[in-house]
């Protein structure tokens, strides 16, 4: 399953993770992805949303 957002297309960003005796491992960050029923191009669907665009008002939720 693609971690990817419907709406602005975020997906995962890669980083390291660094323990306390300094280990470098690569590791990945994941945004947080919900799944919504949105008003979408004229139509109700069910997308994954990141919350950045639930915040902002990128997407409008059926009444």
């Amino acid at each position: 399953m693609a971690q990817r957002c419907d709406i602005c297309g975020k997906g995962p960003q890669y980083g390291n993770a660094i323990s306390h005796a300094h280990n470098v491992t690569h590791r990945k960050f994941f945004p947080n992805l919900q799944k919504r029923r949105v008003l979408y191009q004229g139509s109700v669907r069910r997308l994954k949303v990141c919350t950045r665009c639930l915040r902002s008002g990128s997407v409008q939720r059926p009444a």
